[in-house]
């Protein structure tokens, strides 16, 4: 009798281990293949911007730099956080550029890579929504217990939202729009 209660008690301590483990590999996964996607994305739009940057120096015959920050991106340990945000930069900057010179309303190949650019936002919107949702479930259950002391033992800590907002520090220059 106290055999199949020793035996019981040592399974229930398993399958509860290994569903809690199974719980936190769940969004573990989830997060990484939605910010491998991510990172596809900002590849995507950082070589677009880089095309829309070239086409717009030779049809307004200029040397000028049109989005200088984007130069650095590479050379640069940045998170996707900040690559995000310095491409919605250069983005920014080349339409208003394309306000400025009328002659690049008519270029047929400019118009698609900003057709495809608008594509590419609306797919990482998606995912910085999916992303932030798996988060925020993964960060509940951090908080939570037992998952708490599980969290614990396996060094499993609070992650940030895609949009780089940590609302645990006093930091109120991270809240950019």
């Amino acid at each position: 009798m106290i055999f199949l209660l020793i035996v019981i008690i040592v399974f229930c301590i398993v399958f509860s281990f290994n569903y809690i483990y199974n719980r936190f590999q769940d969004y573990i996964i989830k997060i990484n293949e939605v910010e491998s996607k991510i990172d596809e994305n900002l590849r995507n739009k950082y070589d677009n911007i880089l095309k829309i940057n070239d086409i717009i120096k030779n049809t307004i015959k200029t040397d000028k730099v049109i989005v200088d920050d984007i130069y650095n991106i590479k050379s640069d340990e940045k998170s996707s956080f900040e690559i995000d945000r310095i491409l919605i930069e250069a983005y920014n900057k080349v339409i208003f550029i394309k306000k400025q010179y009328k002659e690049l309303d008519s270029n047929e190949d400019l118009s698609k890579i900003f057709f495809e650019i608008n594509g590419i936002d609306e797919s990482l919107n998606a995912y910085r929504k999916y992303y932030n949702e798996n988060i925020s479930k993964y960060n509940e259950l951090i908080r939570k217990m037992p998952y708490k002391l599980f969290s614990k033992i396996f060094k499993y800590n609070e992650k940030t939202f895609f949009d780089g907002k940590d609302l645990n520090d006093d930091n109120i220059k991270d809240f950019k729009l």
